[in-house]
């Protein structure tokens, strides 16, 4: 029963042994170089620009799921008692209209918090004298579309002439334009910043190559192959990559927190509503993981196809 512990260890021993005289054949610099610190700012950077890619994504999903089915019905008269007469004569027959969920009269009060701050807060009784179109929030069952809104102004063109139909959705179609660009320039950064991570691995194996190509060139004639070799530079490149990786996701978070600090200080509704959700901080944990890889597999295809052509 003791014989199977002794030959674990003995292999234990073994691979180590091998593992360490690998490691002494070409040296590298490690974490002294600058390929940690260069993997450590590609890898933050694509932390931040995958965050703000997902949270753009969640904004722009609950946004738009949120005004989809929204109406707002406006009743711009001068004169404010036949501007309320029509608002609740157009909230009555919204209400029995096929299709509405609910319709709801703003507050005057909410109309005056809207507009105080375009005025300032010390236009006091100048307020309430604007003539404030008054506003009838409308929820239908599905989506609003040109037939439904047709549909509503018809039947509010006797009871509220003055009244104005629009689809929220419309009001913000320019903000869901501007997002999908802003998801496309991060997904195109992070694109830029895999490539750029690639093509410095790529170099940092080839000038690795060209240095120890003595070196080299005595292992291939001891009957070294090169698998082995290129195992050399790709358990280097692994550490550089994993430390780098860390260091830049650590960065990454530190600056994805600030960003939604001063986010969240805007006070805005859209901004506050969303967030990452706990898939979107696995995606953004991976990144680290997706950098070695990518590292890793790049230094051993670029040894490989740089040993065959140099022996």
């Amino acid at each position: 029963m003791s014989v199977l512990p002794a030959m674990v260890e003995a292999f234990r021993g073994e691979w180590r042994e091998r593992a360490s005289a690998e490691s002494r054949l070409l040296p590298q610099g490690k974490l002294s170089g600058p390929m940690p610190w260069v993997i450590a700012i590609m890898i933050g950077l694509t932390v931040v620009a995958t965050a703000s890619g997902l949270a753009l994504r969640n904004t722009a999903s609950v946004a738009s799921a949120d005004v989809a089915g929204g109406v707002t019905v406006q009743i711009v008269h001068g004169a404010p008692r036949e501007r309320d007469r029509q608002a609740q004569a157009a909230l009555a027959s919204v209400r029995s209209a096929p299709g509405v969920v609910s319709a709801r009269l703003v507050p005057q009060a909410e109309l005056d918090a809207l507009v105080e701050p375009w005025l300032g807060t010390s236009a006091g009784d100048d307020v309430n004298a604007l003539p404030v179109p008054a506003l009838i929030d409308v929820r239908l069952s599905g989506s609003a579309n040109e037939a439904q809104l047709a549909a509503l102004r018809t039947r509010l063109k006797a009871p509220a002439p003055a009244a104005r139909i629009d689809a929220q959705a419309s009001w913000l179609a320019p903000v869901f334009k501007a997002i999908g660009g802003l998801q496309w320039l991060a997904s195109g950064l992070i694109a830029l910043l895999a490539f750029a991570t690639v093509a410095t691995v790529l170099l940092a194996s080839r000038n690795a190559l060209t240095n120890h190509r003595t070196t080299i060139e005595i292992v291939h004639m001891l009957g070294g192959t090169d698998t082995q070799i290129a195992r050399i530079f790709q358990r280097s490149m692994a550490v550089d990559a994993a430390a780098g990786g860390i260091g830049g996701l650590m960065l990454g978070l530190v600056a994805i927190v600030a960003l939604g600090r001063q986010f969240a200080a805007l006070g805005s509704g859209m901004m506050t509503s969303t967030g990452l959700g706990m898939i979107d901080w696995l995606v953004i944990c991976c990144i680290p993981l997706a950098g070695v890889l990518l590292a890793v597999l790049t230094a051993r295809l670029t040894v490989l196809g740089a040993l065959r052509r140099m022996l």
